[in-house]
C-alpha cells in the first residue's frame, strides 16, 4: 500500500473584502498517496486554487485567513508549523507551478538567477554549481541551447518556453508533491499537449506526486489516477479516473461531462450545458450550493448540504438525489 503523503482535512479559508467575507474553501479533504496524480477539477472561482495556495501558506494575509483545518505532510501540520520550517518545504519538498507563465517571473532578474535560487537555498549549492544544475534543468524539459539562454530574461522567452522553465524550477529540488496549477491555460493546443507530456514523463522518471489543478476534464483524463470535482468551496465527488468517466453521481459532474465533445459515440449529440451561475460566497451555503442550479434538486437539496460520504469502494459523493431515479438517497 503506498504511503500517504499528504493528508488534508476539513480545510477553510476565507477572504474579508469590502463586501463582507467571502468563504472560498468550506470544509475540503482529500489525501494524496505516494506516486499518485490527483486532478482537481471545477470551474472558476469554486476553490481549486485557493486550496492548495493555503497549504503552502501563500494566502496573503490580511485579507486572506486560513480558519479551520489540518494539512498533514510526513506527520507535520503545514498550517500551524513556523514559518521557516513551512518555507523549507515549500520549494524543496513541495513545488508548485503557477498559473500563468507570463506573469509568474521577475522580469529585471535572468531566468538562470530564478531558477537557481531554490537550489542555493534548500541544496545549499554554491552559485557556479547551481548555473551548472539550471542548465541540465533546462535540458530535461527541452530548452534548446540551455547553455546559452541562462542569462536570458524572461521576456525573451515564449510563453510555452516560459512554461517549461517554470517546470524546471519547481523540479529543481526534486520535490515530492508537485501542484501544477492549470500550467496549460494560457497555451495553444500542441503546447499545451508537450507540456502534459513532458510533466507525464518527469513524474515516472522522478516518482514524485502530482496534483493538477484544472477546469478541463479532457486533459485529466490521460493524466490522473483520481480526480476530485470541487464546487462552491466543497469537493462535491471524488473518485477514480476511469470510474468518474464512465459512472458520474453527482449533477454537477454529469453537466461537466456531458459538455465534453467526445469521439467515442457512434451517434451524433447535443452538448450540454448548465443553466444559471456560480454560486457567490458572501454567506457559507448551509444547503447544497449546486442547489439552484440543479434539475434534480429536491426540498432537502435547498434545506440542508449535504457532506462527503463513500457512495462505492473508492467513490465518494455529497449529494442527497440518486440522479438514475431522481429520487432521494
Amino acid at each position: 500500500m503506498p504511503e500517504v503523503l499528504l493528508d488534508v482535512q476539513d480545510l477553510e479559508t476565507q477572504f474579508r473584502t469590502s463586501d463582507g467575507i467571502v468563504y472560498a474553501v468550506n470544509g475540503v479533504s482529500f489525501h494524496l498517496q505516494e506516486g499518485e496524480t490527483l486532478g482537481i477539477v471545477g470551474e472558476s472561482g469554486c476553490g481549486k486554487s485557493v486550496t492548495m495556495l493555503s497549504l503552502l501558506r501563500l494566502i496573503p494575509s490580511p485579507p486572506g485567513k486560513i480558519a479551520n483545518g489540518k494539512a498533514l505532510f510526513l506527520g507535520q501540520d503545514l498550517l500551524t508549523i513556523s514559518d521557516e520550517a513551512v518555507r523549507q518545504i515549500r520549494g524543496g519538498q513541495i513545488s508548485m507551478i503557477f498559473q500563468d507563465p507570463m506573469t509568474s517571473f521577475n522580469p529585471v532578474l535572468t531566468i538562470g538567477r530564478q531558477v537557481s535560487e531554490p537550489l542555493e537555498i534548500h541544496l545549499g549549492m554554491s552559485h557556479k554549481e547551481a548555473l551548472n544544475r539550471v542548465v541540465e534543468l533546462l535540458d530535461l524539459v527541452g530548452i534548446p541551447n540551455a547553455q546559452d539562454r541562462i542569462n536570458d530574461y524572461p521576456h525573451q522567452f515564449s510563453g510555452g518556453m516560459r512554461q517549461r522553465v517554470m517546470i524546471a524550477m519547481a523540479l529543481s529540488c526534486n520535490p515530492q508533491i508537485l501542484i501544477a496549477d492549470e500550467p496549460t491555460t494560457a497555451l495553444d493546443v500542441t503546447i499545451q499537449a508537450q507540456i502534459v507530456e513532458l510533466v507525464k514523463r518527469l513524474r515516472d522518471e522522478v516518482g514524485m506526486s502530482v496534483i493538477w489543478i484544472t477546469h478541463d476534464l479532457g486533459i485529466i483524463a490521460g493524466l490522473a489516477d483520481r480526480v476530485a470535482v470541487m464546487y462552491g468551496g466543497y469537493i462535491i465527488e471524488e473518485a477514480p479516473v476511469k470510474e468518474l468517466y464512465s459512472h458520474p453521481q453527482h449533477p454537477y459532474t454529469i453537466g461537466l461531462l456531458g459538455s465534453l465533445p467526445r469521439l467515442d459515440r457512434k451517434q451524433h449529440h447535443r452538448l450540454t450545458s448548465i443553466d444559471g451561475l456560480p454560486p457567490v460566497l458572501y454567506e457559507k451555503p448551509h444547503y447544497c450550493p449546486f442547489a439552484p442550479r440543479c434539475k434534480f434538486a429536491v426540498e432537502k437539496c435547498r434545506k440542508e448540504n449535504p457532506s462527503l460520504e463513500k457512495y462505492d469502494t473508492s467513490h465518494y459523493l455529497a449529494c442527497w438525489v440518486d440522479t438514475e431515479t431522481g429520487s432521494e438517497r
